[in-house]
This record gives C-alpha cells, structure tokens and sequence, in this order.
C-alpha cells in the first residue's frame, strides 16, 4: 500500500510521512518578513510558515538539498538540522553543519532503518541550481525508495532547472511521485537566468517521469520567485495534463496518489 502523507510547512519546506518514517525537506521557519543578505542579492521572506519548528515533532532524518542559500536554510532551520540525525545533504554542506550531516555526491545511497524495519534507501540525485556558466555552488536532490518495493520511489528534485542531470535522473528510476522544486527563481545579480524549474520545465519533467504523480513545491513565500501557481495551472492545462498535479494544502498533511495510467501521462 503506497502510504505517502505530505504536510507543506512553506517554501521548500515539507513534513513526508512515509513507511513509519518521518522526513523533513528543506528546513525554512523563520517568520515573516524577513531580508537576507546572499552574496551579491539579497532574498526577502514574505510569508512565515504554517507550522513553527516546535509543532512539527520528531524527525527521522532531514533531506537538505544545500545549506547556502536562506530560501533553503533559515536562521530558524539551521538551528533544526543542528537537532537532528541524520541530515542527508551535499559534502560540502556536511563539512559545514558537522555532526549528523551525512554528504553525498549524486547516484551515493545511504540507508534509514524503520522502526518497522523496513528500510528506506536515500539516493543524491544530479541538480545544477541555474544556467551551466553560473556556479551557484552544489546542490542534489533525493530519491527515496524502500528496499523491499524499490520500484515505488519517491523524487524530490531539489533547487534545479532542466538540464541533462534530471534527465539521467528519469533513465534510471520511475517514480510514483516526483516533488518538483518551482517558481522559475530569479535574482537581480544573474539577470533573466532561471535558477529553479519553470512551469515549461516542469512539463518536462511530467514527461520524462511518466508514471509520476507531480507535487510542486517551492514556487512561492520568497519574492524572487517570478512564477506562482497560476503559471504551473496554466501550463499543465495547455497540455492537457491538470490531472497529474496534486497541490498540497497547506499545514495540513496530504495523501498523494499515485499515477498508474502511464499510457494517459505520456500524452
């Protein structure tokens, strides 16, 4: 039985409840508004989270696709993942967090007993966080899949575009589920570049995981995303593809199905 919960806390920030298992995305908790000083630009916040740090409960592991940026590690995040084993993330943001960071190089697995002892294996999976001449610095996304259903996978896409990455990503697993990170990213200091997927890109990514049943995330709560949810309806409905998309509600945790006619999802 595919038994996948999902609870939105906001921005890349989600609660996945899934085998016994309780694992959290992105960790970002600070309230709003907030402004962030990041290298050349500067973020700002404009909506808190639904649920604060303390309401979310205990945690099995947090999947942190990287620790630079603030839309993805908050003041009040980062001081979560230093309460938290394991934090599954780039080597070069395990060197920073320390202790409970577990780094991986994408297609590195590491494996989270159950406590029904089922276990789920965690693959890094390829990200580029902008166009290929911008060096955003690493970024991964996940995998998650239990040993005894590996066919039943789980991908959280993390901060990317579409690039030949994900597509290694879609030869190698099929995923019942794919969170994709949104909003088409942008910042004053790279000019016009996207850094996280468009709606368009997202399309792609609907194709290529034809089986997959496409949770956005990320696609608003930060000012410099320059797509939001209207943008994501519009392209899948141009298509013909509005049944594919399942949203989350927000603070409250979702049921995600799963996509089994593979036939209608190539369309």
């Amino acid at each position: 039985m595919f038994d996948l919960q999902i609870t939105y806390i906001g921005g890349p920030t989600a609660l996945l409840e899934w085998g016994g298992l309780r694992l959290l995305t992105d960790p970002t908790f600070d309230p709003a508004p907030e402004t962030y000083g990041s290298g050349a630009h500067t973020l700002r916040k404009i909506a808190g989270p639904a649920l604060d740090a303390g309401a979310v409960g205990s945690l099995d592991a947090v999947l942190l696709s990287h620790d630079h940026h603030p839309d993805n590690l908050d003041n009040a995040g980062r001081a979560l993942v230093t309460r938290t084993s394991p934090v599954f993330t780039t080597t070069a943001a395990a060197t920073r967090l320390g202790t409970g960071a577990v780094g991986l190089e994408p297609w590195m697995t590491s494996d989270l007993e159950a406590p029904s002892g089922r276990v789920l294996r965690v693959m890094a999976t390829p990200a580029r966080h902008g166009p290929l001449h911008l060096d955003r610095g690493p970024v991964i996304g996940f995998v998650l899949s239990f040993a005894d259903d590996p066919a039943t996978a789980v991908y959280i896409s993390g901060d990317t575009v579409w690039y030949e990455g994900v597509q290694q990503v879609a030869a190698r697993v099929s995923p019942a589920v794919a969170v994709l990170f949104l909003g088409a990213a942008r910042v004053a200091s790279v000019g016009d570049w996207n850094l996280t997927f468009t709606a368009a890109e997202a399309l792609e990514a609907a194709r290529a995981f034809p089986s997959a049943t496409i949770v956005p995330l990320h696609f608003e709560d930060w000012e410099h995303f320059s797509e939001g949810k209207a943008d994501i309806v519009a392209a899948f409905a141009a298509v013909g593809m509005t049944d594919r998309l399942q949203w989350l509600e927000r603070g409250r945790p979702t049921a995600i199905r799963r996509e089994r006619t593979s036939q209608r999802a190539r369309s």
